[in-house]
């Protein structure tokens, strides 16, 4: 049985955190499956047609790739989301790969980042072990958010790292609940004045840079003018091995 395992993202547009975040996943799942053909595939059409028009690259969606391993011979498919939550774009996934199922043998699907009550366990613990606080600095991750009911894992992930004792940290997102006031009102009572920013994305793109760090009507610019000093790290959660490791793992739990 010849093997292919599809990557699915939702993708960035920004070349240089595509590279440090999607294209290592990509290669350490190559590394650790070499008897499978690895594919690429993104979910958001307006970042594949950005692509081809301002960068002359073209990305699969999900259903060409499908077509591409189809063609390739391939009749055993693992899909593996990058996805960080079980939301809007990884139903969407499912919903193209149900149209698929009968071009092969067998498709079996990995699971997003934040599944199971040990994926959000082994994330927090993945991001603080490479994440440097200063003392008296509290970190704010700022995830996407989303009107899926599938939002609730970001209250969730905030009270997980509490209850493993990282009380430093805060959870808010862009377009969902909790928002950035809910995040100050809790910076508030904790009465700290020193902040690092960090996406809690999969890629450092458009929402970091510009809803997060931008220099107006950002995250950034919004906690500064309120008094507190801001430092940003501007890293995707693709950059940080451990999280890397738990989508390798969820690929085998497919299997």
């Amino acid at each position: 049985m010849k093997k292919g395992i599809l990557v699915v993202s939702f993708g960035t547009s920004h070349l240089d955190t595509l590279e440090k975040t999607i294209a290592v996943i990509e290669k350490e799942i190559a590394d650790r499956f070499p008897d499978a053909g690895v594919y690429r595939a993104f979910t958001s059409g307006m970042i594949i047609r950005k692509l081809k028009r301002t960068e002359q690259i073209h990305i699969d969606t999900v259903t060409e790739a499908l077509q591409r391993m189809s063609e390739d011979g391939i009749d055993e498919v693992i899909v593996q989301p990058t996805h960080i939550i079980n939301g809007i774009e990884n139903d969407r996934m499912m919903e193209d790969l149900m149209e698929y199922m009968s071009l092969f043998r067998r498709i079996r699907v990995g699971k997003p980042l934040l599944s199971s009550v040990d994926d959000y366990k082994k994330s927090i613990h993945a991001v603080m072990a490479e994440t440097e606080l200063s003392e008296g600095e509290m970190l704010v991750l700022m995830g996407h958010g989303t009107d899926h009911h599938a939002n609730s894992a970001y209250p969730t992930l905030e009270y997980t790292f509490h209850a493993l004792g990282y009380n430093q940290v805060l959870v808010g997102t862009v377009e969902s609940f909790p928002e950035l006031k809910n995040v100050m009102a809790k910076l508030k009572i904790a009465g700290k004045k020193k902040v690092a920013l960090m996406p809690f994305m999969l890629v450092a793109g458009d929402h970091a840079k510009n809803d997060m760090a931008g220099e107006e009507d950002s995250w950034k610019s919004e906690l500064e003018e309120e008094g507190y000093e801001v430092r940003v790290i501007m890293k995707g959660l693709g950059e940080f091995s451990g999280i890397r490791k738990i989508f390798l793992e969820h690929i085998e739990e497919a299997m």
